[in-house]
């Protein structure tokens, strides 16, 4: 896997439900090495702390390979890296082989695999419409936000380099469709509650479908 873009925004001002929100998804392409720190990616806006950013959430990656097939659907939109808010444009990253809780070696930071990215409303405005977030949770392919275990820069041409493979088998696309599925595969809601790379709050919540003894 090789980082084919770096991805940074400014804090944008647009129209939303009849006032004006503040928004980071609009993230462009940068020429200069990132810095990812603990809570975030260093120059780049988090307008929500409440669901962006944050130790879980410190950094974003989504695989370049996805792009082709939403710009089939949304043809007429200027089309750059960065599109879906993410920090690092991934070539050759899988959704269904990326374990949560691997751990991986980037430029000079150490991450760890935390979970997929949910699709909130801002993802329907940077694309002009709200009809694709069913569309990206049919489609499957989240991305994946990283924590941060030793800060460091990464830039164009990095290796993603695995250096722990999680021994919980639970993948981001296995997790990802657990999410969103109303009946809840009970082996995968275990290795889920099971999995301590993934946030607290996510495996209380799932503990619910876990069957009674």
């Amino acid at each position: 896997m090789k980082i084919i873009a770096t991805n940074i925004g400014k804090s944008t001002t647009v129209s939303w439900n009849g006032g004006e929100i503040q928004t980071g998804i609009f993230k462009y392409p940068t020429m200069e090495p990132i810095t990812l720190q603990k809570e975030a990616v260093g120059s780049d806006t988090i307008a929500n702390r409440k669901v962006h950013g944050g130790e879980d959430k410190a950094c974003y990656l989504f695989s370049s390979e996805h792009y082709p097939y939403w710009k089939n659907l949304y043809p007429n939109l200027d089309w750059n890296w960065g599109m879906f808010g993410e920090n690092l444009t991934v070539e050759g990253m899988d959704e269904s082989q990326m374990r949560v809780g691997d751990i991986y070696s980037i430029g000079s930071a150490l991450v760890q695999v935390s979970q997929p990215r949910e699709p909130c409303f801002k993802l329907g405005i940077r694309f002009g419409d709200q009809g694709i977030l069913k569309a990206f949770i049919a489609h499957g392919y989240p991305g994946t936000y990283v924590r941060v275990l030793e800060e460091g820069t990464v830039t164009v041409g990095d290796e993603l380099v695995l250096r722990e493979r999680s021994e919980n088998p639970l993948t981001i696309s296995q997790f990802y469709g657990l999410l969103f599925a109303r009946k809840k595969e009970s082996h995968l809601v275990q290795l889920a509650v099971n999995n301590t790379a993934l946030p607290l709050h996510k495996r209380e919540r799932l503990k619910k479908y876990l069957p009674s003894a």
